[in-house]
């Protein structure tokens, strides 16, 4: 029996509508920070996907509906170099069980106890942007915020059909310790940002990993506890973040660094400043003090030998 003319215009009509829908929403512009209430509007898209990044376990006893997991471990390095960046095959192994392409808006999705948690998601973010994805946000306020605001969890694990997504590092964005170390001795350095509190920033405390105190040379102190609002877990509005950057890291002309001691909560600055802000040309070195700390690199706020010696006793007492 022939397939009825009308019926088949009908069809074709409904596939081209969907077809016009997903490209209209592919080509929307995606906000890089969203709260409960704008993901739940989103999560009937079957472009969006939440990545949820904390431990296998947690993201068993209850998750954003849909979520997928990748553990934020697999997105860091080793422990004597948590900055490190992983490989491109172990990143793409993870991203192709997750599902995950170029195709999806992804939204990072982060336990959401405090802002360091938050720099777990930004670090994400980053490195997901550095490996070709451009659809990307962050959940503020994390998995906790939402629960908070009475949305549903579920406990089955999301089983996505598997992408051929190839993670590529654009390394025109990928600072090494070498990379920054030339830029910093150049004619025209960059603006050294330091996410650090300011006892890392004065030298009178060090990551366990670093081989000394101090920050990099002309660095100036932000730390990433400044954008947060009182609850230490959700981002100031944006007009308080431009005014708050704009006092301390005013525009140069030239380009802004972003560093920490391993790269995560610099990689709250990065947001910050490039996401948030829109300022053009900032960059997140993601190996930050522990690597440098190890070169015979120059560092400011370094104090004498009997002054370290001081602090590595009063570190083993406080062990």
């Amino acid at each position: 029996m022939p397939f009825p003319l009308a019926s088949f215009r009908s069809f074709l009509a409904m596939f081209l509508l969907a077809f016009a829908v997903l490209a209209a929403a592919q080509t929307q512009p995606v906000r890089p920070l969203l709260t409960p209430d704008e993901l739940a509007a989103l999560l009937r898209d079957p472009a969006v996907r939440v990545l949820d990044i904390r431990p296998a376990a947690e993201y068993a006893a209850g998750h954003i509906p849909g979520a997928v997991n990748i553990p934020y471990g697999v997105f860091r390095g080793p422990a004597d170099n948590p900055g490190a960046l992983p490989s491109e095959q172990a990143l793409t192994e993870a991203l192709r069980r997750a599902g995950i392409d170029p195709s999806l808006h992804v939204v990072v999705a982060h336990a959401g106890k405090d802002a360091t948690d938050f720099g777990a998601a930004a670090r994400v973010y980053w490195t997901l942007k550095t490996g070709g994805l451009t659809r990307l946000s962050v959940l503020d306020g994390g998995t906790l915020g939402w629960k908070e605001r009475g949305e549903a969890l579920e406990t089955a694990a999301v089983q996505p059909r598997p992408s051929t997504f190839t993670f590529r590092y654009d390394r025109r964005y990928v600072l090494s310790t070498e990379d920054l170390a030339a830029r910093v001795h150049s004619s025209a350095p960059p603006v050294l940002v330091d996410a650090r509190p300011q006892a890392f920033f004065r030298g009178d405390e060090r990551h366990g990993a670093a081989a000394r105190y101090g920050t990099l040379p002309g660095a100036t102190s932000l730390s990433y506890a400044h954008f947060f609002n009182a609850d230490g877990r959700t981002l100031k509005p944006v007009e308080e973040l431009r005014a708050l950057v704009e006092r301390e890291v005013p525009p140069a002309g030239k380009p802004t660094v972003t560093f920490c001691n391993t790269g995560h909560w610099a990689a709250i600055d990065w947001f910050v400043l490039s996401e948030l802000l829109g300022r053009e040309d900032v960059l997140l070195y993601p190996e930050s003090v522990v690597a440098w700390s190890r070169r015979d690199l120059p560092m400011e706020h370094e104090p004498s030998r009997l002054q370290a010696l001081a602090r590595e006793a009063k570190r083993w007492f406080d062990q």
